[in-house]
């Protein structure tokens, strides 16, 4: 097929393979977007368990609800779901150390300069609170406390239980028109003269036609890979961990507004409060730590009464080479793998699925829509795959093996030249809509020990007076604002009403 051809003469018939928090996201979407113009089923096997451990999300999933007109109250009430305002890493930069990747923004930018080149400057000149102070989110987070506000001044996200999530998809889609059909998938069907996919094949004997096939089986990749053969990059030399381990407790104190991310010396460990339980999950490098002995740290660094059995996992960080491939998209895990340091997961589904629906191929398949679509997935898939590298790289630790071969490996190109840029300026660039914003960067950067040796020189034109005063009334005005806030358990208590049910 050339490059600019189009295939085929409609794509009315869409088929979601698989179901878990990725099918149902799409399936939810597409039903509500394109209404009656497609047939939309998926197809699902209530004996195929779900990964279901992507608890903990970023603030793209708040707009992604609005846009299909969710009520958050209840969507919060059917999840269990908490408020999220950032991230706190224990133990990274090096053990007792900690600090916290917050959502949005610290201080006041400048159009030529972040505010941590005012800070810098500040520090330069006495005023040595710090860079924390100046952040909304991470301030009340640090206190516990949340509230919506006035004009969206408070940037957050959710902490939520990702099976009833997908459940309650499950119900937005059904009634907007989505055919579920329940079956495990036997035979993924290609057509013989065009090589793309023609049906499944049940077990059951269904066979389920499609003219649009949609790839939501997990790390399996039923379609995209086995049937398809898209090819996968590795990036395991990059992010070392390959397996996790996830258990649920028991709730022993109130929720806390953010999730924590606990470094070890062959991993991390995660721990995310929910209304009704924690979640919490170890992940680790098989190399320096073996399955039983994960288990036992896991087990003997967890707070309450488990209430589930280990679920155990294994997994390669890295990209499907192409994730739309003749007339098959893969979405969720099925598309590719980043650990769940920063949360990404979900926000990965949310961001394939909008993509698919400003490129759908209602009149047949452009190839100029699948080169513009995997283009964007890629970019996508490697900034957030260098924002994870950070964490492991930028580290003072060399107290084990883990750490020691962390600190010593080659590095991305482009990873380099954002880290050094900043070491040397300050500077932090955001490039072609990436996922994490200049604050993200400048705050991990920070917090993992990476200090610019400058700043820029505009905030030389402040005098010593209006730097005190500008400084001042930053902090100030974040002080005012928490002090105003309520505590984020009781607040989540009334607008949701999940703790009474």
């Amino acid at each position: 097929m050339s490059a600019g051809s189009v295939q085929g003469s409609s794509m009315r018939r869409v088929v979601i393979a698989g179901g878990g928090t990725a099918g149902w996201m799409a399936a939810a979407a597409i039903a509500r977007t394109m209404g009656r113009t497609v047939d939309l089923t998926l197809v699902e096997s209530d004996a195929i368990g779900t990964v279901g451990v992507g608890e903990s999300t970023i603030p793209p999933l708040v707009t992604y609800n609005r846009l299909l007109g969710i009520n958050e109250a209840d969507f919060m009430r059917a999840t269990q779901a908490t408020f999220k305002l950032g991230i706190l890493f224990d133990d990274w930069r090096e053990r007792g150390h900690r600090y916290f990747h917050s959502f949005g923004m610290t201080g006041k930018d400048h159009w030529s300069a972040g505010f941590q080149h005012f800070w810098l400057y500040g520090q330069e000149k006495g005023h040595h609170q710090s860079y924390d102070d100046y952040c909304l989110e991470l301030v009340a987070a640090m206190q516990g406390k949340f509230a919506h506000l006035p004009d969206d001044r408070v940037n957050y996200a959710y902490q939520l239980d990702s099976t009833l999530y997908a459940k309650f998809l499950r119900g937005m889609a059904e009634a907007d028109g989505t055919t579920r059909v329940e079956g495990r998938i036997a035979q993924v069907e290609l057509d013989g003269e065009r090589g793309d996919i023609a049906a499944l094949v049940l077990e059951s004997g269904a066979r389920i036609e499609g003219d649009l096939f949609i790839d939501c089986t997990g790390f399996r990749a039923l379609l995209i890979e086995q049937a398809l053969h898209a090819g996968f990059d590795d990036w395991t030399h990059y992010l070392p961990c390959d397996a996790a381990i996830a258990v649920q407790t028991e709730s022993v104190r109130p929720a806390l507004p953010y999730t924590r991310a606990m470094a070890h010396d062959a991993g991390w460990q995660w721990r995310i409060p929910l209304q009704h339980r924690t979640g919490n999950g170890i992940v680790y490098c098989s190399r320096y730590l073996d399955r039983d002995a994960a288990l036992d740290r896991l087990l003997g660094n967890i707070e309450g009464r488990t209430l589930t059995e280990p679920n155990m996992l294994r997994f390669v960080t890295g990209a499907r080479r192409r994730q739309w491939h003749r007339n098959c998209i893969a979405i969720g895990l099925s598309g590719g793998f980043m650990e769940p340091l920063e949360s990404t997961s979900i926000h990965l589904i949310q961001r394939a699925v909008l993509r698919l629906l400003r490129l759908f191929p209602m009149r047949g398949i452009s190839e100029r829509d699948v080169a513009e679509f995997n283009d964007q997935q890629h970019t996508d898939m490697l900034q957030i795959r260098d924002f994870l590298i950070l964490h492991y790289k930028a580290t003072e630790r060399r107290d084990s093996a883990f750490w020691r071969q962390c600190g010593a490996m080659p590095i991305p190109d482009s990873l380099d030249q954002k880290i050094e840029l900043f070491r040397e300026t300050g500077r932090v660039f955001r490039k072609n809509e990436e996922l994490f914003a200049e604050n993200s960067w400048v705050q991990v950067m920070m917090g993992q020990g990476i200090v610019p040796r400058a700043y820029h020189p505009i905030v030389g034109k402040l005098r010593d007076d209006e730097l005190a005063r500008l400084l001042a009334t930053l902090r100030d005005e974040v002080g005012r604002t928490v002090a105003g806030l309520p505590d984020h358990a009781a607040y989540v208590a009334r607008y949701c009403g999940a703790m009474a049910a």
